[in-house]
């Protein structure tokens, strides 16, 4: 084993895994699900291995810049939120235009849970739900919030 600081590259971790724990959603028809996120989120599919049997064992989708593995839930413990009577985890990502990426995902099938407004935190945020049951946050960044302020605004909240 080598030692390496955070700035060096792994020659084990691929570039883009690099900085972020990367989501692996299950879902009931994954083929299904990468067609709404396409028409939804604008997400592109980087990479898809189809089951043997049927369904997909594996695909890659990127929306923006963030990276989604999913994939048809076949056993336990990977389970879809519909098999868990809902979902305890969301997924966050930014956009450049919340407000436009709500309109189309809506038109195409996504439950809004919350309209685009917004944040004390300095993001301008929506809340969806998927067909297959799980909750999406999208956020566009308005603008750098120090710690300081950030507290100030959280407690300005409880008033």
């Amino acid at each position: 084993m080598t030692n390496q600081t955070h700035h060096e590259a792994s020659p084990v971790v691929p570039e883009r895994y690099r900085t972020a724990v990367v989501p692996h959603i299950m879902v009931t028809d994954a083929a299904e699900a990468l067609s709404f996120y396409v028409r939804a989120f604008g997400a592109v599919e980087d990479f898809r291995l189809d089951a043997p049997g049927g369904g997909v064992l594996h695909a890659e989708i990127r929306i923006g810049e963030a990276v989604l593995m999913l994939g048809d839930a076949a056993e336990a413990p990977f389970v879809s939120p519909a098999e868990l009577g809902g979902t305890s985890a969301a997924l966050h990502v930014y956009v450049p235009d919340v407000d436009a990426l709500v309109r189309t995902a809506v038109a195409a099938g996504a439950e809004l849970l919350q309209e685009p407004a917004d944040q004390f935190h300095g993001d301008r945020t929506a809340h969806l739900r998927d067909p297959s049951g799980h909750l999406w946050v999208f956020l566009t960044h308005l603008e750098d919030v120090s710690g300081a302020e950030l507290a100030a605004r959280a407690a300005g909240l409880a008033q």
